[in-house]
């Protein structure tokens, strides 16, 4: 029980610094991640830590996820929490906030673009979590949208989630009111998602550090 306390307190306490030999992983998202409307301790990134722990993994995760971030807010944040925390993995869990804006998609691109290299030339193993926008954005710009995730997967060489939502954002008791906002019910379907993506690039580097 204690060890699971400490686990707590780590992955919801992003500014504190890793130890040397404490690999992290870095979650750099909105809502989804922040866990809007949910209990801390209730977020897909605090099950990731049980998860890992559980594992085997010694990661800690370091949940920087901010309620109505986008692409924009991420490359201000993240240099200081490249550097602060030095993860070997960041998930970039970013885009939604800019296509329920309608930001351009060749923003986003470029966006996602810099964070992907920012993260790769601190060491770190970037995945970008794939979002997708309702119907009613219209055909055009939501075509140009995932096209702008699935361009900066291709030329960058990163991996790209599905939907992290598929699955659940229909699903009845899956989604708060507002229909945009995953319940506590939904975030161990989220970790089941992201997981599939997430455990190759911690065996790859855990694989890497054995001797």
């Amino acid at each position: 029980m204690l060890v699971r306390l400490l686990i707590l307190v780590f992955v919801l306490n992003p500014l504190t610094v890793s130890g040397e030999d404490e690999p992290t992983l870095l979650v750099l998202g909105d809502s989804l991640s922040a866990g809007y409307g949910l209990a801390k301790d209730d977020t897909w990134a605090t099950l990731l830590q049980l998860r890992l722990q559980d594992e085997g993994y010694p990661h800690r995760v370091v949940n920087a996820g901010i309620s109505g971030d986008t692409t924009r807010g991420g490359l201000a944040r993240l240099p200081r929490a490249l550097s602060v925390h030095r993860p070997e993995i960041v998930v970039i869990e970013l885009g939604g906030n800019d296509g329920l804006r309608a930001i351009p998609a060749d923003e986003i691109r470029d966006n996602l673009t810099r964070l992907v290299r920012l993260s790769r030339a601190s060491g770190a193993r970037p995945l970008i979590a794939g979002i997708t926008l309702p119907p009613n954005y219209g055909p055009d710009y939501t075509h140009r949208f995932q096209a702008a995730f699935e361009s900066v997967a291709e030329e960058e060489q990163v991996p790209l989630t599905p939907f992290i939502l598929d699955g659940i954002a229909l699903q009845p008791g899956m989604m708060q009111d507002d229909g945009i906002h995953p319940t506590a019910a939904a975030q161990p379907l989220i970790l089941d998602n992201l997981w599939p993506w997430i455990q190759p690039l911690l065996e790859e580097k855990h694989l890497t550090d054995r001797p």
